[in-house]
């Protein structure tokens, strides 16, 4: 029975042979390695895994499909909402090792399933994820351009990223409205040892309003707390590298009052 894609879970399938063999060869799956695979969907990436990995867990909240995964002998199937899975719980399942995780994420939900990521990365190995192509732009983007927020910092923070492959709309089956990519994403080894709640509410507070001088909004948010250090606030938050607002959250006037 053909599946119907249900616009509430933001579902588009990959239906083009050649970029998922492009995708597979991005990734490099080896025998014996623990991945999980977001949203696998109708299995056009995740058939092409296991067969070279031998097992892979999956993450599948959309419960018809699920039921399908169920009879796939080579597949642990989780049913469940992504933003609620305890990745370090399920890499503790699959053996104790680090995770690497992929999948063509639902694009609706995407930038809140990067964060919730972002609490289990000292288990993962590495990341390849399909996106809206103007996501990645903004994950991978230099300070001092349009692209560059509080997306880039955060992520660019704990990962080193790269654009590996585009991929068109008529990729898809139905075929979404924008341009997709895939992301290689790595954990940095050695990343600022930084309160995150911290550098994510500087980075929140400083990107709140992007046009205007630092003054306007991080100037004030640092005077409430007596920050006596040296930050120049007479820039836009854009021009501010991550280094900076790293070096910011590790002042220690702000990070002991965490």
């Amino acid at each position: 029975m053909k599946h119907i894609p249900r616009k509430r879970f933001g579902q588009h399938f990959l239906a083009d042979q050649g970029i998922i063999d492009a995708i597979v060869r991005a990734i490099d799956p080896r025998a014996g390695q623990a991945m999980v695979e977001i949203g696998p969907g109708l299995a056009a990436l995740t058939q092409p895994l296991v067969e070279r990995l031998g097992r892979l867990a999956v993450i599948e909240l959309d419960r018809d499909l699920a039921a399908r995964l169920r009879s796939h002998p080579q597949l642990q199937v989780t049913e469940a909402d992504v933003l609620k899975v305890d990745f370090a719980q399920l890499a503790q399942t699959l053996g104790g090792g680090r995770l690497r995780v992929v999948g063509n994420l639902p694009y609706n939900i995407s930038t809140p399933i990067l964060f919730h990521l972002l609490g289990f990365v000292h288990c993962i190995e590495d990341q390849h994820f399909m996106l809206q192509k103007e996501v990645i732009d903004r994950m991978v983007a230099r300070p001092a351009t349009s692209d560059y927020g509080r997306l880039s910092v955060m992520l660019q923070w704990r990962y080193e990223m790269e654009n590996v492959l585009f991929v068109p709309p008529e990729s898809f089956d139905p075929p979404p409205r924008v341009d997709s990519a895939v992301v290689r994403m790595v954990p940095r080894v050695q990343p600022a040892a930084v309160d995150e709640k911290l550098l994510s509410e500087i980075v929140q507070v400083a990107f709140s309003q992007r046009r205007k001088i630092l003054r306007a909004t991080l100037g004030k948010w640092l005077e409430q707390r007596n920050f006596a250090g040296e930050f120049n606030v007479q820039r836009r938050a854009e021009e501010v590298p991550v280094e900076e607002f790293l070096a910011l959250a590790l002042t220690p006037a702000l990070s002991q009052r965490e």
